[in-house]
């Protein structure tokens, strides 16, 4: 599938509401993982493999640095088809222990003219059983996955402890790693749990069931300094690592028409907000744990920027929806280019180079 190509379909897609183009967009991955001749054609043209990218990160080999966010692949339906887009890793959820509905539609809306998103899903999801029956019929992964994990919209918040227990224990023999969502503002009190007391409990907590890396991801939302301080009282309580970051409630980044009052901004008006604090985390906690940045990521320049700041690996979602999986491998080719241009051998040297 060409750029053209894409851009065609894109002009389709975008004539229907989001959440059913999404759906639409869906059954073709879902179609294409039950067709291994299209498989691998796809994954031929799209998926870049160069010793230059791969890295040996907590025990599992990620043959290109760009994965997909959390939010597209909610129930793990499309695990299989990621790698035909030219996706290194994937990470699937959010998943919270009970099916829940989300919040009422519409809550997924485009941002056109800033190739941005804005959502309010609310972790809709089949939840935690229909995911490890999901998991079960894999067997094996052949590139890293990550869980996603959050709280149901009922559980109270002074009882959340006990939805990521449940979570945790349930996906302890699946995946590669284990992210804890509390920066999504689709939950009523969810960013709450953004304080030193929560954290420390959860990954306490976290360590006492499971040997799989966790991940804490942060809103990009909080003062720098806030973030920082947050951040490394979860590598000090044991997260292998921080992704940073998810969507941002800053409605004063548009004046589109489009925007509503409610839900979180992704996609390219989040890119420098995302950037920023990323930088922040970059400079105290590079070297001390690894880093995984998202929001925004449009390039291959873009995501070097990233790695350039600390990231060992980046994340893109939105951006796919605007510019297709063409996305992906421009990305990686581009990248090569730049390591190159810059005299590297391999990405491992320009991770954290801001800093060096």
């Amino acid at each position: 599938m060409s750029f053209f190509s894409y851009q065609t379909l894109k002009k389709i897609l975008f004539k229907l509401d989001p959440e059913t183009a999404h759906t639409i967009a869906s059954l073709g991955l879902r179609a294409v993982a039950h067709c291994p001749i299209a498989m691998r054609m796809l994954k031929e043209h799209y998926f870049v493999d160069d010793k230059m990218l791969h890295q040996k990160l907590f025990g599992r080999t990620f043959k290109n640095p760009v994965g997909l966010g959390a939010g597209f692949d909610k129930d793990g339906q499309y695990i299989t088809a990621m790698p035909t887009l030219g996706f290194g890793f994937t990470e699937i959820g959010t998943v919270t222990p009970k099916p829940q509905p989300g919040n009422p539609k519409p809550r997924l809306f485009r941002l056109p003219d800033e190739e941005s998103l804005q959502n309010a899903m609310g972790f809709n999801n089949k939840g935690s059983h229909y995911m490890i029956q999901r998991l079960k019929k894999l067997y094996f992964f052949d590139y890293p996955v990550g869980i996603n994990i959050g709280k149901n919209k009922v559980t109270p918040e002074d009882q959340a402890l006990s939805d990521y227990e449940i979570l945790f224990k349930a996906f302890r023999e699946y995946g590669d790693y284990i992210v804890i969502n509390i920066s999504s503002p689709n939950t009523p009190g969810l960013r709450d749990l953004q304080n030193e007391n929560f954290i420390k409990a959860i990954f306490d907590m976290a360590k006492q069931i499971t040997d799989q890396p966790v991940f804490l991801k942060i809103a990009p939302d909080m003062e720098a300094e806030d973030a920082v301080r947050l951040c490394k009282v979860a590598v000090d309580a044991g997260a292998a690592g921080i992704i940073a970051t998810n969507t941002t409630i800053d409605y004063s980044l548009t004046d589109s028409p489009h925007k509503r009052s409610f839900g979180g901004i992704s996609g390219a008006l989040l890119t420098e907000k995302s950037y920023q604090l990323f930088r922040a985390l970059g400079k105290e906690l590079y070297g001390k744990t690894l880093l995984i940045s998202v929001g925004g990521i449009d390039s291959a320049e873009e995501a070097y920027r990233r790695i350039k700041a600390g990231a060992s690996l980046v994340q893109v979602y939105s951006m796919l929806i605007y510019r297709g999986p063409g996305l992906i491998k421009e990305i990686n080719e581009g990248l090569i280019k730049l390591l190159k241009q810059d005299g590297y051998t391999h990405i491992s040297e320009a991770i954290g180079a801001d800093y060096r």
